[in-house]
């Protein structure tokens, strides 16, 4: 599994109009293909009166499942267009639903797949595009002697500081992308003096600021 991989942000959405047909394009972070088909049958519902709802996804850090459908318009017009889009992007874990209201004018081949390109376009841009990490959270302690040269090193480190505490010894949350670990580590149990102790908490996929920050 990869360490880290591009998504959308967030759910974005945007429509355009061409030739008095109405495209309405949605994309939705997603990691799982249930999550996936959860959107497009929402979609379904919610535009239950639209003649086509042309859907792609691809799920998996890797990419491992990849699927779309034309949903009645001419075979490769609408899914592949929108899942090209996406693999060109590089994008992972992600689905879009481009839903069309036909306006009367037929657009042929090669206008249909400009069509759902351009709205697949736009529900990408309204949604942004985030590089999540693969990411872990510990629970840390240091001695008071030692925690002015830890806090010191914390805001040079690239990790994220979260919820210190003061009690008999200072604990606090500790995010660290999972490839910086051991550096980070390594540094800080060289400036406490071997004093510094953490337990993980929680491991998974976040998106991640380049500069280090603390609360």
């Amino acid at each position: 599994m990869k360490d880290e991989y591009i998504t959308f942000a967030n759910p974005g959405s945007g429509e355009i109009t061409i030739q008095k047909s109405r495209f309405i394009g949605y994309g939705w972070p997603c990691v799982s293909e249930d999550a996936a088909l959860d959107h497009i049958r929402e979609m379904r519902e919610l535009y239950r009166d639209a003649r086509h709802h042309c859907y792609a996804y691809i799920i998996g850090t890797n990419a491992g499942v990849i699927r779309y459908s034309d949903d009645g318009e001419p075979s490769g017009t609408a899914g592949l267009p929108m899942l090209n889009l996406l693999r060109s992007e590089g994008l992972v874990n992600c689905c879009v639903v481009v839903i069309r209201y036909f306006g009367g004018i037929l657009l042929g081949t090669g206008g249909l797949a400009r069509a759902y390109s351009s709205a697949c376009r736009i529900a990408m841009e309204k949604a942004g595009i985030v590089q999540m990490q693969k990411t872990c959270t510990f629970l840390c302690e240091v001695p008071y002697a030692a925690w002015d040269a830890v806090r010191y090193h914390l805001e040079k480190l690239p990790v994220i500081c979260r919820n210190p505490e003061f009690q008999t010894a200072v604990s606090f949350m500790l995010s660290i992308r999972s490839k910086d670990c051991e550096f980070v580590f390594d540094r800080l149990n060289q400036v406490s003096n071997r004093t510094f102790e953490y337990l993980l908490a929680e491991e998974g996929f976040f998106p991640w600021k380049v500069s280090a920050e603390t609360e």
